[in-house]
């Protein structure tokens, strides 16, 4: 079994709408830490499970140093980017490798999706 692992940040600001009085309603921003990994039985034909500097750019091309409220069409909590990224990536990498992300906010918080 193959494991690979890519970590990258990305800079983004967002404001979240709740239901109930919180702090991050108000815009703010965070340099989230996503870490991706995939898992597979077998590499392609570039003897890879899939490429690092590919992971990223479809990662960091669509959300870094954007206005995470006007990019998805959704409430931009940590959860919901999480799925965004695992969503893209699964679109592109092939879906025979289990693919995990893991979205830190801050240093202690962090949300992980791990998808079919």
């Amino acid at each position: 079994m193959y494991y690979i692992q890519k970590s990258f940040e990305i800079s983004a600001s967002h404001h979240l709408t709740l239901s109930y009085q919180s702090k991050c309603s108000n815009v703010h921003g965070h340099n989230w830490h996503v870490t991706v990994y995939c898992k597979s039985k077998t590499l392609n034909s570039d003897g890879m499970v899939a490429d690092f500097s590919e992971i990223k750019h479809l990662i960091h091309g669509k959300l870094d140093h954007a206005d995470l409220n006007k990019v998805l069409p959704f409430n931009p909590t940590a959860e919901n980017i999480c799925f965004v990224i695992w969503n893209i990536l699964r679109q592109k990498l092939d879906s025979r490798y289990a693919l995990t992300v893991r979205l830190y906010e801050t240093p202690r918080n962090y949300v992980e999706y791990e998808g079919e």
